[in-house]
């Protein structure tokens, strides 16, 4: 198709055009019609296309590096391998689109609607995706390296393998994800809802899980060492062989929580409520048990308790309290 010399397009109707290749860097598309156009490797670096219309649109491999796309309608646009680093992308509607393997690197997609669109493999590096929604999406090793989740929506999200080291998800969405190997290291999930994740054989070395809710989530074998949980709520939640070496698990709820096989050696778990918790074959060495409830905790033996920092002021059953404290006074002592 022929384009103007200037690519002065605003509101121009291009519906199903053929733009194979086609050249708009720095074209004004504002608010232009392009349902069903044909984008594919086109070169739209810089383009104005806020508010345009491209549902349905094909932009395979099209280079849209540094457009603004504020507001634009996508939804089920085709655009694998794309590039959109650094693209301008606020409450743009992307629902159903395939963004497999694109380059959204740096990218603000603050406030957009992702809901169910393929971001597999895709890379998200740095970029800012606050509050923006991604239920059910597809994330499936996805690169979101420092990315700012904080607020997201990610309910039922598929986040299989996905790399968000050091992330940002403050008070993010995350019910019913699937995080299963995930690497989460130094991510921030303060506030997070958590609530049924799958986190099995996922990486959470220190990672920040104050006031978290992950009532009935799968953990299991899962890397939580040095992690920061002050306060979060396993209740229910699966954590056979996970590692929680080093934790900071002051004020957590392990209510009926399992936590068979888990290493939880030198964790602090000073007013932890683990009442009803199965403990069988857990790791209790240095751990730190001060004001902790272990009312009616299942599996729980005589020698793994007589391995642990302090029970001082611990609420136990009566056939672990008194064998422990006749044997192990300085256990029950106030440590200066």
């Amino acid at each position: 198709m022929d384009i103007p010399e200037r690519k002065y397009l605003r509101g121009a109707n291009l519906q199903g055009a053929d733009l194979i290749e086609a050249n708009l860097e720095g074209a004004n598309l504002e608010g232009a019609n392009l349902e069903g156009a044909n984008l594919e490797e086109a070169n739209l670096e810089g383009a104005n296309l806020i508010g345009t219309n491209l549902q349905g649109a094909n932009l395979r491999g099209a280079n849209l590096q540094g457009a603004n796309l504020i507001e634009a309608d996508l939804i089920g646009t085709n655009l694998p391998g794309a590039n959109l680093q650094r693209t301008k992308l606020e409450k743009a509607n992307f629902r159903g689109a395939n963004l497999k393997e694109a380059n959204l690197r740096g990218a603000d997609i603050f406030y957009a609607d992702l809901t169910e669109a393929n971001l597999e493999g895709t890379n998200l590096i740095e970029a800012n995706i606050e509050n923006a929604i991604l239920q059910l999406a597809r994330l499936h090793l996805a690169k979101l390296h420092l990315a700012n989740l904080q607020g997201a929506n990610l309910e039922g999200a598929d986040l299989y393998g996905a790399d968000l080291q050091e992330a940002n998800l403050e008070g993010a969405n995350l019910y019913g994800a699937d995080l299963q190997e995930a690497n989460l290291e130094g991510a921030n999930l303060e506030g997070a809802k958590l609530g049924g994740v799958k986190l099995e054989r996922a990486c959470l070395i220190k990672v920040k899980l104050e006031g978290a809710k992950l009532e009935r989530a799968c953990l299991i074998e899962a890397n939580l060492e040095g992690a920061y949980l002050i306060e979060a709520n396993f209740q229910g939640t699966n954590l056979q062989g996970a590692n929680l070496k080093w934790t900071y698990l002051i004020g957590a709820n392990f209510q009926e929580a399992n936590l068979e096989g888990a290493n939880l050696e030198g964790a602090n778990l000073k007013g932890a409520n683990l009442e009803g918790a199965n403990l069988q074959r857990a790791d209790l060495k240095g751990s730190n048990l001060q004001g902790s409830n272990l009312y009616k905790a299942k599996n729980l033996s005589f020698d793994q308790l007589s391995k642990v920092k302090t029970l001082y002021d611990a609420k136990l059953d009566e056939e672990l309290f008194t064998p422990l404290k006749e044997k192990y006074p300085a256990l029950f002592e106030k440590d200066d």
